[in-house]
């Protein structure tokens, strides 16, 4: 079993910054790839970021391009979303999610539908 847990969502203005971070735990495999999705009220959950296990694979969605970055330390087994220049439609709930599959380490699957491990969620409020 693998456990993820999320930490550093936050109420913040418009124009600030947050780090969220991503713990995991568990049948951790040294493959893979991690991301974080997001949900807004009365919306689909959504792609934010991915990156493999190597780190030389990292999507975004276009949205976020130029504000957010994420990264992993695979020693300590935590991946972090840095988020600059938040916007008022950046307001959601972000999720950690994970797929040890070695077949998507090439190119880490933007679909929640890919993704079997989630975390229970950190909500990001940006005020206008």
């Amino acid at each position: 079993q693998v456990q993820l847990v999320e930490s550093g969502g936050g109420l913040v203005q418009a124009g600030g910054s947050l780090k969220l971070s991503c713990s995991a735990s568990g049948r951790v495999y040294s493959t893979g790839a991690m991301g974080w999705f997001r949900q807004a009220p009365g919306k689909e959950r959504e792609f934010v970021a991915v990156i493999n296990w190597r780190g030389d694979r990292i999507f975004y969605t276009d949205s976020v391009k130029g504000r957010a970055t994420i990264s992993r330390d695979n020693a300590k087994k935590t991946v972090d979303l840095q988020m600059n220049s938040l916007k008022p439609e950046d307001t959601a709930v972000y999720y950690c999610t994970a797929n040890f599959d070695p077949g998507v380490s090439l190119i880490p699957p933007t679909s929640k539908d890919e993704y079997k491990y989630w975390g229970q969620g950190t909500q990001v409020t940006v005020s206008s």
